[in-house]
């Protein structure tokens, strides 16, 4: 499946982004959706994933309150919300596609697909 994220931008602390990643291809209902971030200098990061029809999420711990993952099957969409946006949220942000579970875990090895990642910049 291709995936084509979007929605990012360079916004000041405390506010809020809604990312996009649009999937074309192959049965979006299909796959397992989730979200990587990489900060500048560092490793790829598990941020959020959701099951197939929608009804559970998984969220890093570090991640759970301000983030929220949600998916749109009709449209094959998956979203990202980020409320009360810190600087040190600044990052690329990757969605991901997986024909298994353990994406659920953060098993970005598990991987079948990403997006081309789009730039999230947050001031102080």
């Amino acid at each position: 499946v291709q995936l084509q994220a979007s929605g990012g931008g360079l916004v000041q602390a405390g506010s809020s982004l809604r990312l996009s990643c649009a999937a074309s291809g192959r049965a979006f209902s299909n796959y397992y959706m989730g979200w990587f971030r990489q900060a500048p200098g560092e490793e790829r990061v598990f941020v959020a994933a959701i099951t197939r029809g929608g009804g559970r999420k998984y969220y890093a711990t570090s991640m759970k309150g301000r983030f929220t993952i949600s998916r749109n099957n009709a449209k094959s969409t998956v979203y990202l919300e980020i409320n009360n946006l810190k600087p040190e949220d600044t990052a690329v942000y990757y969605c991901a596609a997986s024909n298994t579970d353990g994406i659920l875990s953060g098993g970005a090895a598990l991987v079948s697909d990403w997006g081309q990642g789009t730039q999230v910049t947050v001031s102080s």
